[in-house]
């Protein structure tokens, strides 16, 4: 049916997997540059206030935005799952429910987006002198929020269907024109944050375009024939059902993140830059040890779907150590030079980069524990199993922070930003303990009920 099928399901792993998971990283860090470039090019053009005021939107962006992205999660297993099965009539159904689904939910986030913004700031107590640009920026960002939904829907069909390399193609033309209208939009117009915005929603709008272009002349049940975009009914409640829990792990983790955004909000403007640039960084580390949670997911999904359960142990072990290595190399280098990284967006304060230090001592470096986190989450979702990981997530990550900041970390001698970014790493060992288990135990539930049933 696909090539993509043969290449996931059948010969040697290793080398398969890294080759696909490469052109990955290297498109989640494009993705990234889009908010590296929004926060380096107005720190140094407009000062360490307007990158604490871009910095402030992150976590409760990610809040309302996760929920939906989490669909798109559910559209590319599905595509994953059926191809595996060779079960082209569901793979062309899904594919034909995403796009609708990606443009409901984009408007839907738009207006939440656009309504909430200042609220919700106001809400994590941003302080006064960063609120209102936070706000405006991130008003712009939910405009064009549509096209982001697209652009995601659309990247997660290619890579189930084995086609990792387009959407690189097309995060590298949105990268260079988002760089481009970033300087154009702030050093010649001064628009400043909202600058930086519209140059995001712009460039989002090309990857979108060439997405939905791509799809329209593949060859294969991925196939995108408009005349056919529907919803079929079936088809989006089994999206929901593996989605659903993606999206509203995402957002519950988005909302322990935005009660940390809040802590250190209490620390003031200038801790709020500090973390708003290492956030930035690590980021570049998560999105690498995170493109192998979605090799995960695909591979996984293919060959869950072809009933090939013994290659998905192999799959999930060649990938934890894949991304124990990755989180190592740059979680320790990106410590190790973080004075000189942090320098690159912050150039007005001293503090600032010293916050940002402490940061990343106890985040950027131990990262790799979120990476054999989110690896095991992935397998899991691979095997339509979306509920679980959801449950363990929220109750080992969300759970584990909120009662930390409102237990220890609200003692006054513990009230300090190393105790509360402490939580991050205790977290996620705890999480991947209880996902490890879960996991050993639905493969070998599989495995024996196959066997019962081949007897």
């Amino acid at each position: 049916m696909n090539k993509g099928a043969a290449f996931m399901t059948e010969g040697p792993l290793l080398k398969k997997i890294i080759f696909y998971t490469i052109p990955i990283i290297l498109t989640g860090m494009l993705q990234l540059l889009f908010n590296a470039a929004d926060l380096v090019i107005v720190g140094q053009f407009s000062g360490s206030l307007s990158v604490a005021a871009v910095g402030a939107t992150g976590s409760v962006t990610n809040l309302i935005v996760n929920l939906f992205i989490g669909l798109s999660i559910g559209a590319g297993v599905m595509v994953a799952q059926g191809i595996g099965a060779g079960d082209a009539e569901n793979v062309r159904r899904t594919v034909h429910t995403a796009i609708p689904a990606a443009v409901i939910g984009g408007l839907a986030l738009s207006a939440v987006g656009i309504a909430l913004a200042r609220p919700l700031l106001t809400l994590m107590g941003t302080q006064p002198d960063v609120i209102d640009g936070a706000a405006t920026y991130m008003r712009i960002y939910f405009a064009g929020m549509t096209a982001n939904m697209l652009y995601n829907f659309g990247a997660s069909i290619l890579r189930a269907a084995g086609d990792i390399e387009s959407p690189l193609y097309f995060l590298t033309a949105a990268g260079v024109l988002n760089v481009i209208l970033n300087v154009v939009f702030v050093m010649l117009f001064h628009m400043d944050v909202a600058g930086v915005a519209l140059a995001t929603v712009l460039s989002q709008a090309l990857s979108a375009a060439l997405v939905l272009l791509t799809l329209r002349h593949r060859e294969d049940a991925c196939r995108l024939y408009l005349r056919e975009v529907r919803l079929y009914g079936r088809v989006l409640l089994r999206m929901l059902a593996i989605g659903l829990p993606a999206g509203l792990q995402g957002s519950l983790f988005s909302i322990s993140n935005v009660i940390i955004q809040s802590s250190v909000n209490s620390f003031g403007s200038v801790a709020m830059s500090g973390n708003a640039a290492a956030g930035n960084i690590e980021g570049f580390v998560y999105v690498a040890m995170n493109s192998l949670q979605q090799t995960a997911v695909n591979f996984v999904g293919q060959n869950y779907g072809a009933r090939k359960y013994k290659r998905i142990g192999k799959i999930t072990g060649i990938c934890l150590v894949c991304v124990t290595a990755v989180g190592l190399l740059m979680g320790v280098s990106g410590y190790l030079f973080s004075r000189q990284l942090l320098s690159i967006y912050i150039t007005d304060s001293a503090a600032a980069i010293e916050v940002g230090v402490t940061r990343m001592s106890l985040i950027c470096l131990p990262y790799a524990l979120c990476g054999i986190m989110d690896v095991m989450t992935g397998a899991l979702r691979g095997m339509g199993a979306s509920l679980m990981p959801m449950i363990i997530s929220v109750a080992g990550v969300c759970g584990f922070r909120i009662v930390w900041i409102f237990s220890y970390f609200h003692v006054p001698a513990h009230h300090t930003l190393d105790v509360l970014y402490l939580s991050y790493p205790i977290s996620w060992i705890v999480t991947f303990a209880v996902e490890a288990l879960v996991f050993v135990v639905l493969l070998r539930r599989k495995m024996a009920l196959d066997k019962a049933d081949a007897v």
